[in-house]
């Protein structure tokens, strides 16, 4: 029972911080509820050990893990060509 908490409460909060990531990233993001969440526990938990290894504290905090998630929604969005444009090597030219 208390994994089963533990999981919806990291579902949740993952589905959180992703949310405002692709709220504060312009720009079209097609992407499921899961995907979004996957998004915020990624940011969440780079966060967490930038925290510790390059800060030395034990916390990453919210604001840094929606910056790091913010960091991983625009990854994403590079390496799927969310915008509809031809990626920066390959462009015609005439």
């Amino acid at each position: 029972m208390v994994l089963i908490t533990y999981l919806i409460l990291l579902f949740l909060i993952g589905l959180f911080v992703g949310a405002l990531a692709r709220l504060l990233v312009p720009g079209p993001d097609p992407m499921s509820i899961w995907m979004t969440a996957l998004v915020g526990w990624c940011g969440t938990f780079s966060a967490g050990l930038f925290s510790w290894y390059v800060l030395h504290r034990h916390g990453g905090g919210l604001l840094l893990a929606v910056a790091f998630s913010m960091l991983v929604v625009w990854i994403y969005r590079r390496s799927h060509n969310a915008g509809g444009r031809p990626p920066a090597g390959r462009r015609r030219r005439w």
